[in-house]
C-alpha cells in the first residue's frame, strides 16, 4: 500500500527508542533464571553462552539496523522479508516473530505471580490442578491475570504515555543492576565462581538456547520505526547501542550472582539474583530492592512486546495476511486496539499453565525468534544483491560479510532446538506450544493464499473505507 494511505505520527524520541529496546531485553529473566544458568553451565560457562549469544544478536542487529534505516515502516520483519523474498515468506517471518513477542508477553504474565510468591510466601489458595508436578492455585493465577489486564489497558490508551512509562522503569532497572554489580566487587567471594564450567559443551548449550529469548527486544525498534522522530541513520545506531548495553548487563549480572552465592545456595534459591543482592549488602531489604527492579523489568518487557507484537499484527492485517480485525485502530486512542486485545488474552491465559511454563515459553518462543532472525538476515543478503542502489543511511559494512556471519549463526541456533540436540525442545509441552502456534499460522496462511483477507489498499480503492488516512497516535 502507498505510505500516504497510512500516516503514522512520529511520537518517539531518541531516549524513548533506546529505553524501549533496553527495557524489553532486560525484563525479568535475569532475576528468575540466573540460578538456572550458573548451575547448568557454571559461572564462566554461562558467561561464555551469553558471549556467543550476544555475538549472534550483535551481527543480526547490524542487519536489522541497515534494513530499518532503509525501510523505516511499521512492521519491521514483515516489511524487510516482503521486499526481499515475497509475501509468503514475509508471513512466515512475521508469524514467527509474533510468536516470540507473544511468548514474552505470556512469560511475564507467569513471572509476575512468581515475584509475589517470593514477597508473600504461602499466599496461594484455591487449588485448580497440577501441571508437570506443579500445583496451580487460583490466587497465584489471578495475580498474573490482573497484571495482564493492567498492561493491556496501558497499551490500549496510547504509545507516548507507554514510552514515557518505559523510560522511567528502565532507568530503575539499570540503577539497581549497577548496585548489584558494585556489590559483587565489594562483598563477593571469588571462590564461589567455582565450578567455572558444568556439563561441558552440553551445559553451555543448555544456557545458549535461552539466550536469543533474553535478547529479543532490540527488534521492537523496527516495529515502531515509522513512529520515531529521528533521522533514519540514528535509528540504526540506537539499535546496536541497545544490544551492546544489554550484553554487558547480562554478563555483569551472571558474574555478580556467581560471586555472591555458592553452588548449593544457587540450586535451592527461588530467586537467586535477589538472594545474591541480600548476601552482598548483608540485608534482606536489598533483596526486596532488587525485586522491585525485577517487577520494573516485567513491566518494561511486557509493555515493549505488546507494542511490538501489536504493530506486527497490524501490519500483517494491512497487507491482507490476517483478518482486518487485527488492523483496526481505536477511534479515540488511535492504537491497534484489537491486536493489543489479542495479546492481552494470551497473557490472561498464560498463568493457568503454572510456573513450569516459564521455561517452556522461553524455549518455544526462542525458536520463533531465531527463525525470524534467519529470514531477516537472508533478506539482508538478498537485498544487497537485488537492490544494491537502495538508500541505506546506516550500512552494516561495505560487503555482505556481516550478513553471511549472521546467517550461519542464526541457522546454528535453529539447529539447537531440534530433536537429538542437547538443548532440544522438551516433549510434549514445548513442542505442543510450538505446534499450536504453527497450526493457527497455517490456517491464516492458507486463507491468505486464497485471497480471503482484504488489504488496506484494496479497501481504500473499493471505497470500503471512508477515511483513507489513519493515524497511530501517542
Amino acid at each position: 500500500m502507498e505510505k500516504k494511505e497510512r500516516e503514522l505520527k512520529k511520537v518517539l524520541s531518541r531516549f524513548d527508542v533506546l529505553f524501549m529496546a533496553i527495557g524489553a531485553m532486560l525484563g525479568w529473566g535475569w532475576v528468575v533464571l540466573s540460578g538456572n544458568w550458573v548451575t547448568s553451565a557454571g559461572s564462566f560457562g554461562s558467561m561464555t553462552a551469553f558471549l556467543i549469544g550476544g555475538l549472534l544478536v550483535i551481527f543480526v542487529g547490524l542487519t536489522y539496523s541497515e534494513l530499518t534505516s532503509a525501510m523505516p515502516e511499521v512492521g519491521g520483519e514483515h516489511v524487510f522479508v516482503d521486499r526481499a523474498l515475497g509475501k509468503k515468506a514475509s508471513f512466515i517471518a512475521s508469524w514467527a516473530i509474533t510468536f516470540g513477542y507473544a511468548s514474552v508477553v505470556a512469560f511475564e504474565a507467569v513471572a509476575l505471580p512468581t515475584v509475589v510468591e517470593y514477597l508473600l510466601p504461602n499466599y496461594q489458595a484455591g487449588y485448580l490442578w497440577t501441571l508437570a508436578g506443579w500445583d496451580v492455585y487460583a490466587t497465584w493465577a489471578l495475580i498474573g491475570m490482573i497484571g495482564a489486564v493492567i498492561l493491556t489497558v496501558i497499551n490500549y490508551i496510547g504509545l507516548k504515555p507507554a514510552a514515557l512509562f518505559q523510560t522511567v522503569l528502565t532507568i530503575v532497572i539499570v540503577l539497581i543492576g549497577v548496585m548489584l554489580i558494585f556489590g559483587s566487587f565489594t562483598g563477593g567471594d571469588g571462590a564461589n565462581l567455582e565450578p567455572f564450567f558444568v556439563g561441558g559443551t552440553g551445559g553451555i548449550m543448555a544456557v545458549l538456547i535461552m539466550v536469543p529469548f533474553m535478547f529479543v527486544g532490540f527488534d521492537v525498534i523496527p516495529q515502531t520505526a515509522e513512529e520515531t522522530n529521528l533521522p533514519h541513520k540514528e535509528i540504526g545506531k540506537i539499535l546496536i547501542v541497545s544490544v551492546i548495553c544489554t550484553v554487558i548487563f547480562y554478563l555483569s549480572a551472571v558474574f555478580a550472582v556467581s560471586m555472591a552465592l555458592d553452588a548449593e545456595t544457587l540450586r535451592t534459591s527461588a530467586l537467586p539474583t535477589a538472594d545474591a543482592m541480600a548476601v552482598l549488602f548483608g540485608s534482606d531489604i536489598f533483596a526486596n530492592i532488587l525485586i522491585l527492579g525485577g517487577i520494573a523489568g516485567i513491566i518494561t518487557s511486557w509493555n515493549a512486546f505488546v507494542i511490538g507484537g501489536s504493530r506486527v499484527l497490524y501490519a500483517m492485517a494491512e497487507s491482507g495476511m490476517l483478518p482486518s480485525w487485527f488492523g483496526k485502530l481505536h477511534p479515540k486512542y488511535k492504537t491497534p486496539s484489537n491486536a493489543i486485545l489479542f495479546l492481552g488474552i494470551l497473557a490472561v491465559l498464560a498463568p493457568l499453565l503454572g510456573r513450569p511454563a516459564l521455561v517452556w515459553i522461553v524455549d518455544a518462543g526462542g525458536l520463533g525468534v531465531v527463525v525470524a532472525y534467519f529470514m531477516v538476515v537472508l533478506s539482508f543478503i538478498v537485498l544487497r544483491k537485488k537492490e544494491p542502489d537502495m538508500a541505506r543511511p546506516f550500512r552494516a559494512g561495505k560487503g555482505p560479510a556481516v550478513g553471511w556471519i549472521a546467517l550461519v549463526l542464526s541457522f546454528g541456533f535453529i539447529v539447537l532446538y531440534m530433536p537429538g540436540m542437547p538443548a532440544a525442545l522438551v516433549w510434549p509441552y514445548e513442542w505442543l506450544i510450538l505446534a499450536g502456534w504453527t497450526l493457527i499460522g497455517v490456517y491464516f496462511f492458507v486463507r491468505m493464499s486464497k485471497g480471503r483477507y482484504e488489504t488496506r489498499e484494496k479497501a481504500v480503492k473499493e471505497g470500503g473505507v471512508k477515511t483513507p488516512v489513519r493515524h497511530i497516535d501517542g
